[in-house]
């Protein structure tokens, strides 16, 4: 698994997939080249043919560069681990994960509307995306701000960052054209020591929270889970990647929204820090961060876009420390680092004289997003995931490794959380 996702968002699909990193997605305009004009300029068309079509209007360049998107991405899915404990002071966590879920599909339904997107048919494909949506969405996100109760957001922004490992683990066993290779299993194991060290393993993991730890962690682990379902029963669905992420998003409201009531009581009131946090994690890191994602994909490739995995728990930790002064020791920042690494090395591969897997028309297949750091987004993702919706894809999302920046072009380690 591997690439940035929007954590939480549905991988671009195979009929929508960039071919190259200059195409574009299915909901993202492009220039082609200049078609053939039927000969020579000045040449007499014979009689009876008919003239040929003007050339399309060269596209018009994104009014922001791609690095300084790139650089929002980071930016807001490093800060989605800040706001989620910040919006648990306030609400309870399914309402916390309710209220983002409700802000991400408005800002995609307005998308998706200005975009004249429509919504998937056949009921198989919205079964496939309600169980999408489930381990992409709904499960992810509320384990996160379960788990932002008793640990630190930094140690959750940490743990997110293990969604590569868990990808390629599950992918060597799903996923048949992914086959291990000798540096690939020594990333795997570098990176969950990585884990054992942020989590102190010498000191009997004394000072965390056992339970807190265990479901940032499961977290994590539903993300690849999502991706890879998404990558082997939503590719060449025939509907847009934004259709399919709007409409996972949508599903994962629908399904919190009927958990909600059962766990929590309504809240006493709206308290205005809590309620920004919350409306920002959604519009922000569930929203918008799913547009960046992939076209950032469409610009410069899943190969790039995911390199925004890697900042995500940077960011995370610095937010944490700077912004709501949580204590760091010497080994979570170590342990961050060594995972990082294990991760890049699973999503490495030797050369060759064949184009890379993100160069390839599968590149960035399977949701959001293959989700992320997303917590990853994908989203999935996609990587095509998440969507997955690498997040992530993911898509989260999003990172090569176990579904390949093919599963989740761009949502970093877990994407987008």
């Amino acid at each position: 698994m591997s690439a940035t996702a929007a954590p939480g968002t549905t991988p671009p699909t195979e009929s929508d997939t960039p071919p190259t990193p200059t195409s574009t997605t299915s909901w993202t305009s492009t220039a082609g080249e200049t078609a053939g004009t039927g000969g020579r300029a000045g040449a007499t068309a014979p009689a009876g043919a008919t003239p040929p079509s003007p050339a399309p209007a060269p596209a018009a360049r994104p009014a922001l560069d791609w690095r300084l998107r790139f650089g929002a991405l980071s930016l807001i899915w490093g800060f989605s681990f800040l706001l989620i404990k910040v919006g648990t002071e306030g609400y309870a966590p399914f309402q916390v994960t309710l209220g983002r879920l409700l802000s991400g599909t408005a800002v995609l339904a307005v998308a998706m509307a200005v975009r004249r997107e429509r919504l998937p048919r056949g009921a198989r494909t919205w079964g496939h995306l309600a169980v999408a949506a489930f381990f992409l969405n709904a499960l992810p996100f509320s384990l996160f701000a379960y788990a932002e109760l008793t640990i630190p957001s930094t140690l959750a922004g940490i743990c997110n960052a293990t969604s590569p490992l868990w990808g390629m683990a599950l992918s060597l066993v799903a996923l048949s054209e992914d086959r291990p290779t000798r540096r690939r299993v020594a990333g795997l194991g570098l990176g969950f020591l990585g884990v054992l060290t942020v989590l102190g393993a010498w000191q009997g993991f004394s000072g965390l929270d056992f339970t807190g730890t265990a479901m940032a962690l499961l977290a994590s682990l539903s993300y690849p889970i999502g991706w890879i379902y998404v990558r082997r029963t939503l590719a060449g669905s025939g509907s847009s990647t934004l259709a399919l992420t709007g409409s996972q998003l949508f599903l994962g409201t629908a399904q919190i929204a009927l958990v909600t009531p059962l766990f929590t009581s309504a809240p006493d009131g709206f308290p205005l820090l809590p309620t920004l946090a919350v409306v920002a994690l959604g519009a922000l890191g569930t929203g918008l961060a799913v547009l960046l994602q992939y076209g950032l994909v469409a610009e410069v490739g899943p190969t790039t876009a995911q390199m925004v995995t890697y900042f995500i728990p940077v960011i995370a930790t610095a937010a944490g420390v700077i912004v709501l002064g949580e204590q760091l020791s010497w080994n979570t920042p170590v342990g961050a680092l060594v995972v990082l690494a294990g991760a890049a090395l699973t999503q490495s591969r030797a050369r060759s004289g064949r184009p890379s897997a993100g160069r390839s028309h599968n590149a960035g297949a399977a949701t959001g997003v293959e989700t992320g750091a997303g917590e990853n987004a994908g989203t999935g993702a996609r990587e095509k995931a998440a969507t997955g919706t690498e997040t992530g894809a993911m898509e989260k999302a999003a990172t090569g490794a176990g579904t390949g920046a093919r599963t989740k072009a761009a949502t970093g380690a877990g994407d987008h959380p």
